[in-house]
Protein backbone atom coordinates (compact mmCIF):
# COMPACT_ATOMS: atom_id res chain seq x y z
CA UNK A 1 0.00 0.00 0.00
CA UNK A 2 1.06 3.22 -0.99
CA UNK A 3 2.05 5.45 2.15
CA UNK A 4 1.15 9.53 1.78
CA UNK A 5 1.83 12.32 4.43
CA UNK A 6 -0.74 15.11 3.65
CA UNK A 7 0.77 18.26 3.95
CA UNK A 8 -1.32 21.09 5.74
CA UNK A 9 -2.65 23.16 3.26
CA UNK A 10 -3.87 19.58 1.49
CA UNK A 11 -5.21 18.86 4.62
CA UNK A 12 -6.90 21.61 5.37
CA UNK A 13 -8.47 22.34 1.09
CA UNK A 14 -9.93 18.27 1.90
CA UNK A 15 -12.03 19.23 4.66
CA UNK A 16 -12.98 22.56 3.58
CA UNK A 17 -13.71 20.95 0.03
CA UNK A 18 -11.99 23.85 -1.37
CA UNK A 19 -11.18 23.84 -5.20
CA UNK A 20 -7.26 24.61 -4.58
CA UNK A 21 -6.96 21.07 -4.27
CA UNK A 22 -5.44 19.62 -6.77
CA UNK A 23 -7.79 17.01 -8.47
CA UNK A 24 -4.33 14.70 -8.17
CA UNK A 25 -4.47 14.69 -4.30
CA UNK A 26 -8.40 14.68 -4.34
CA UNK A 27 -8.13 11.51 -6.37
CA UNK A 28 -5.03 10.14 -3.97
CA UNK A 29 -7.07 10.93 -1.07
CA UNK A 30 -10.19 9.10 -1.64
CA UNK A 31 -8.35 6.00 -3.30
CA UNK A 32 -9.02 2.89 -1.00
CA UNK A 33 -5.90 1.58 -2.09
CA UNK A 34 -3.78 4.70 -0.48
CA UNK A 35 -2.98 5.08 3.38
CA UNK A 36 -3.44 8.97 3.57
CA UNK A 37 -1.32 10.11 7.03
CA UNK A 38 -1.58 13.19 9.06
CA UNK A 39 1.01 14.41 11.10
CA UNK A 40 0.75 15.54 14.74
CA UNK A 41 3.03 18.45 12.96
CA UNK A 42 0.17 19.55 11.39
CA UNK A 43 -2.35 19.58 13.98
CA UNK A 44 -0.22 21.64 15.88
CA UNK A 45 0.30 24.25 13.13
CA UNK A 46 -3.16 24.49 12.71
CA UNK A 47 -3.86 25.09 16.14
CA UNK A 48 -1.16 27.89 16.44
CA UNK A 49 -2.51 29.60 13.33
CA UNK A 50 -6.04 29.21 14.38
CA UNK A 51 -5.48 30.72 17.75
CA UNK A 52 -3.68 33.37 16.06
CA UNK A 53 -6.49 33.84 13.76
CA UNK A 54 -4.51 33.64 10.68
CA UNK A 55 -6.90 30.19 9.42
CA UNK A 56 -9.83 28.78 10.17
CA UNK A 57 -10.46 24.91 10.92
CA UNK A 58 -13.26 22.55 12.10
CA UNK A 59 -13.05 22.26 15.67
CA UNK A 60 -11.26 18.90 17.34
CA UNK A 61 -9.84 18.43 13.58
CA UNK A 62 -7.45 15.75 14.55
CA UNK A 63 -10.88 13.96 15.52
CA UNK A 64 -12.68 14.99 12.47
CA UNK A 65 -9.41 13.99 9.78
CA UNK A 66 -9.54 10.44 11.82
CA UNK A 67 -13.42 10.30 10.57
CA UNK A 68 -12.26 11.29 7.12
CA UNK A 69 -9.92 8.24 7.13
CA UNK A 70 -6.41 9.60 7.57
CA UNK A 71 -4.67 7.95 9.80
CA UNK A 72 -2.43 9.81 12.66
CA UNK A 73 1.30 10.12 12.47
CA UNK A 74 3.18 11.23 15.56
CA UNK A 75 6.36 12.90 16.06
CA UNK A 76 8.79 10.94 17.36
CA UNK A 77 12.57 11.11 18.72
CA UNK A 78 13.65 9.75 14.89
CA UNK A 79 11.66 12.10 13.08
CA UNK A 80 13.24 15.40 14.84
CA UNK A 81 16.60 14.07 15.36
CA UNK A 82 16.16 14.14 11.00
CA UNK A 83 15.47 17.55 11.13
CA UNK A 84 19.72 17.86 11.40
CA UNK A 85 20.31 16.56 8.36
CA UNK A 86 17.89 19.06 6.28
CA UNK A 87 19.02 21.60 4.01
CA UNK A 88 17.75 24.57 4.75
CA UNK A 89 16.08 25.05 1.06
CA UNK A 90 12.71 25.66 3.32
CA UNK A 91 12.79 28.01 6.63
CA UNK A 92 9.34 26.80 7.49
CA UNK A 93 9.51 24.50 11.00
CA UNK A 94 6.85 22.76 10.45
CA UNK A 95 7.09 22.03 6.31
CA UNK A 96 10.71 20.74 7.64
CA UNK A 97 9.35 18.59 10.17
CA UNK A 98 6.81 16.73 7.69
CA UNK A 99 9.73 16.18 5.32
CA UNK A 100 11.98 14.95 7.96
CA UNK A 101 8.80 12.58 9.08
CA UNK A 102 8.41 11.43 5.52
CA UNK A 103 12.37 10.89 5.11
CA UNK A 104 12.10 8.74 8.05
CA UNK A 105 9.01 6.89 7.13
CA UNK A 106 9.47 6.01 3.59
CA UNK A 107 6.51 8.20 2.76
CA UNK A 108 5.47 10.52 -0.40
CA UNK A 109 4.44 13.82 0.31
CA UNK A 110 1.09 15.38 -1.15
CA UNK A 111 2.09 18.89 -1.42
CA UNK A 112 1.81 22.52 -3.67
CA UNK A 113 4.61 23.89 -2.16
CA UNK A 114 7.54 24.33 -4.15
CA UNK A 115 9.98 24.09 -1.68
CA UNK A 116 9.54 20.70 -0.74
CA UNK A 117 11.03 19.77 -4.51
CA UNK A 118 14.74 20.50 -2.83
CA UNK A 119 14.42 17.45 -0.32
CA UNK A 120 14.86 13.79 -0.96
CA UNK A 121 11.57 13.03 -0.95
CA UNK A 122 8.90 11.54 -2.83
CA UNK A 123 5.89 14.12 -4.11
CA UNK A 124 2.45 13.32 -5.07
Amino acid sequence: MTRVLADTHVLLWWLADDPSLRRHHRELIADPGVGVWFSAVSIAEIVIKQSLGKLSAPDGVREVLIEEGFTALPLVPEHAAALATLPWHHRDPFDRMLIAQAQVESMTIATVDRHFSGYEVLLA
